[in-house]
């Protein structure tokens, strides 16, 4: 846990350039300098903060571990207009190439907590029968459908939602796209149940495939996209060269493989497909499913999204495609877990 010392050079040295011990003491209140060096040896061990130069002429500055996991106060964040934020207008190569690879994005005690709510999912199984988990996971996709259309604008119920599911039958005032963007769901969920080595390893034509099925019959071209695309509410440009985006698949498919937490490797799918937008329409749908099929393939599982709020679901989203910080997704993220283990089977 920091202090409110701590957490205040951390500010200090996100707001500006890198920073000489002697600096830092100067914008605080009521420290002397040997204290201060002691707060920024504890934050460096901490890789909250990195050090260079030697000396007097040591120079402090936040870690990109920090970028990453640092608190975000999301009030103060949206508080400014899009045009007003300070963001990372453009696709962050660093993240796939340094950051990401070299931060371990769970910390000790949500790692904890993931695990043992891994093992009460795991006790729960071996209570059911194969009909039994059929009936969860069929609940539990019925959810998921609902609510990761809900996210994308569509207005059907939950209780419409099911009825469309398994009748067959829509919903009155209705189009038929809302329709066909939930039967699409549920058939890509049947498919990762069913095929849960789907993902092993995971691959580029894996990712398409997914996506494919989530956009049948809708007016959304499949495949990587090969022109530019906008994003509502924010100035974050993502890539807009085919190759390009390619290349940050192939790293995010990379990336995902060489981690062996099955947990970590689910938010970095969740997050980088929608953070790359690989294609014109349905990325973050794509990502929800990508991420639930990496937790079926390792045995752990899935979630719902159920009880998460849509924008606030947008707004973790954007933090960090502005400013690459996934603390607030990853809150989500382990919420979400929690739910779902605590909900289904």
């Amino acid at each position: 846990m920091l202090s409110e010392r701590e957490n205040r050079i951390l500010s200090l040295l996100q707001e500006g350039k890198a920073a000489t011990s002697g600096e830092i003491l100067a914008a605080l209140n009521g420290a002397s300098l040997a204290t201060v060096k002691r707060d920024l040896a504890r934050l460096v061990a901490a890789n909250l903060v990195v050090s260079s130069g030697k000396g007097r002429g040591t120079k402090y500055a936040v870690s990109r571990a920090y970028r990453l996991l640092g608190p975000v106060d999301i009030e103060a964040y949206y508080a400014k207009e899009a045009d007003e934020r300070q963001i990372n207008r453009l696709f962050n190569w660093e993240l796939l190439r340094e950051a990401l690879p070299k931060t371990k994005l769970f910390t000790s005690d949500e790692s904890a907590r993931l695990n043992a709510l891994q093992r009460t999912f795991s006790e729960h199984l071996s209570t059911l029968g194969p009909a039994g988990y059929r009936k969860e996971m069929e609940r539990l996709a019925i959810d998921l459908s609902w609510k990761s259309s809900q996210i994308e604008g569509n207005t059907y119920s939950l209780l419409e939602t099911e009825r469309l599911l398994k009748e067959k039958q829509t919903a009155s005032g209705k189009t038929k796209e809302e329709a066909t963007m939930l039967l699409n769901h549920k058939a890509a969920i049947d498919f990762i149940v069913a095929n849960p080595d789907f993902v092993k390893p995971l691959t580029v034509a894996a990712i398409e495939d997914i996506h494919a099925l989530l956009v049948k019959e809708l007016d959304v071209e499949r495949n990587v996209r090969t022109r530019r695309v906008g994003i509502s509410g924010t100035n974050y440009q993502p890539l807009d060269n085919e190759f390009q985006i390619h290349e940050a698949l192939t790293a995010t498919c990379d990336l995902i493989g060489a981690r062996q937490d099955a947990f970590e490797q689910a938010l970095l799918g969740l997050a980088l497909i929608s953070y790359i937008q690989p294609f014109m329409d349905g990325n973050k749908r794509t990502a929800r499913i990508m991420a639930n099929a990496l937790l079926l393939a390792n045995g752990c599982c899935p979630l719902s999204f159920r009880t998460v709020d849509s924008v606030d679901y947008k707004k973790a989203m954007l933090i960090f495609y502005e400013q690459n910080n996934i603390s607030t997704f990853k809150r989500i993220f382990v919420e979400q877990y929690e739910f779902a283990v605590n909900t289904y089977f």
